[in-house]
């Protein structure tokens, strides 16, 4: 008999706390004490997420459930294990430095936006500590409803094009994966005082035979390639990253794109493994090709947005394939890399942002020369670029390697085309800095000034955290090996 109420946990403070800061900041009026209340209240979240870290083994603190809607067998049930713990910590680390570095924006109606930017991240948090299917599908679209009135009130010229083609893309995939989530649940067997559940446990039970599995994993799988998204679900992304303010594409393109990933990894691989088995090769295929896709056009973009929004593909896409390699060094990697490029992605959209504000344009061919006058951004801006082709001792290193790894022993043929990504990757990103930071100045770039005291240090926490992580990765290894077990468990 599950409990009704229990003591306050980890999960619990983790979405909670987002939840009632972001209400709170509802009702403020002044600009400065919705800012300073904002960034309190998500400095406060990532104090809680380092202590659950630091307690990641008592059972009692990261663990959570008591009854919700008990006739149907749904209880609010949510945890932490490795891979909730990373990604956890990579949405309490995140939104930190997302306000600082746009601490200085000013928001028509700041008060709403960042209050929908704290709900978002309740959601977040609320879907990589579910425990219960319903519960998962409730905090899924719970963190897409804020982000959908953040692209749509505060984007660009073209936001409402961009949000309903988002709108239209999250909504049908949303749709496909609740008739999925219902029929799985109505396979399980409950407790002996309801006939179903929703659990995760029972949902990892249910014995599904070949052609249920094979019908099921498209529901899924659609929903969470678009949210990733990979090719051809992709083309959503650029637009909305294009339209919606720096902060928010910084949440999509650093924490959201994660949603996917996490979801595929949670229940897609555990729950349909022959289906896994079945379609691996036409889903490592569409990365591949969505990676090399991807890549050529981010060599032809002129617009800063618009090539950062196509490495993310490109990166996403090596992610996914990694996935369906079934191995246990390429899953272990995609966890790990889903923190490295978290926080690599949204360090390059800092430093975009950074740029279209002191210039007013995102266009590499009116840029150049930026070096000579802010020295400090291009230190910053190098390190984050290289980190972003996976150099040696940075972050994206350790991921992609493992990644790689896996890929190689699935298949050395897609290894090898999916490696031609490396060099594209290498081609648009240094391109990209020479052109926007050296060379000669012009007109533009002329009246740029060095960053303020607030955008240098939450640079140089990326830049830090780049680095102690390729140096030293054994902590990610430590806290994800269980998780990987769990994953590959059912399958094998």
């Amino acid at each position: 008999m599950e409990k009704y109420f229990g003591p306050v946990t980890f999960p619990d403070l983790l979405i909670w706390l987002p939840l009632i800061f972001g209400l709170v900041t509802f009702i403020l009026r002044k600009e400065q004490h919705v800012k300073a209340w904002s960034l309190f209240g998500s400095i406060l979240i990532l104090m809680v997420s380092s202590l659950s870290l630091i307690y990641s083994n008592n059972k009692v603190l990261n663990n959570e459930s008591w009854q919700w809607m008990h006739e149907i067998g749904a209880s609010y049930s949510i945890g932490l294990d490795g891979m909730g713990h990373l990604l956890t910590f990579l949405t309490a680390f995140s939104f930190p430095i997302i306000f600082v570095a746009t601490y200085n924006t000013t928001y028509k109606n700041v008060n709403a936006f960042y209050g929908l930017m704290l709900l978002a991240q309740a959601g977040l948090m609320g879907v990589f500590t579910a425990m219960d299917a319903l519960v998962f599908y409730f905090f899924w679209e719970l963190a897409l409803i804020p982000v959908y009135f953040l692209c749509s009130r505060w984007g660009g010229e073209k936001r409402i094009q961009a949000t309903f083609k988002f709108f239209v893309y999250t909504f049908a995939g949303s749709l496909l994966m609740l008739i999925g989530i219902i029929y799985v649940y109505l396979q399980t067997t409950g407790n002996g005082e309801v006939a179903h559940s929703f659990a995760w446990n029972a949902f990892y039970k249910v014995a599904l035979t070949y052609p249920q599995q094979f019908w099921l994993f498209w529901l899924f799988f659609i929903a969470f390639a678009i949210k990733m998204p990979i090719f051809p679900f992709h083309t959503w992304q650029p637009d909305t990253y294009e339209q919606s303010p720096a902060a928010v594409t910084m949440v999509l393109s650093g924490i959201m794109v994660k949603m996917g990933v996490f979801a595929v990894l949670r229940w897609l691989l555990p729950l349909f493994p022959d289906a896994v088995a079945k379609y691996d090769t036409l889903i490592i295929g569409l990365s591949v090709f969505g990676m090399i896709y991807a890549s050529l056009i981010a060599i032809k973009q002129d617009d800063l947005k618009r090539l950062v929004a196509y490495s993310s593909i490109a990166h996403i896409g090596l992610m996914c394939a990694a996935i369906f390699s079934s191995t246990s060094i390429g899953v272990q990697g995609v966890v790990i890399q889903m923190f490295s490029h978290g926080i690599n992605i949204i360090g390059l959209w800092i430093v975009v942002d950074l740029i279209e504000k002191q210039t007013g344009v995102r266009k590499i061919s009116q840029l150049g020369g930026i070096a000579h006058k802010a020295p400090v951004l291009t230190i910053m801006l190098v390190v984050i670029a290289l980190a972003n082709i996976a150099l040696p001792l940075t972050n994206a290193f350790v991921g992609e390697f493992m990644m790689f790894s896996g890929l190689f022993k699935f298949n050395v043929w897609y290894a090898a085309i999916a490696g031609v990504s490396i060099i594209l990757a290498a081609v648009y990103t240094l391109n990209m800095v020479q052109k926007v930071f050296y060379g000669e100045t012009n007109a533009i770039t002329a009246t740029v000034k060095e960053i303020a005291l607030n955008e240098k240090i939450i640079l140089s926490v990326i830049v830090v955290a780049i680095f102690l992580v390729g140096v030293f990765p054994q902590p990610l290894f430590n806290l994800t090996k269980d998780a990987v077990t769990v994953i590959l468990g059912k399958g094998k």
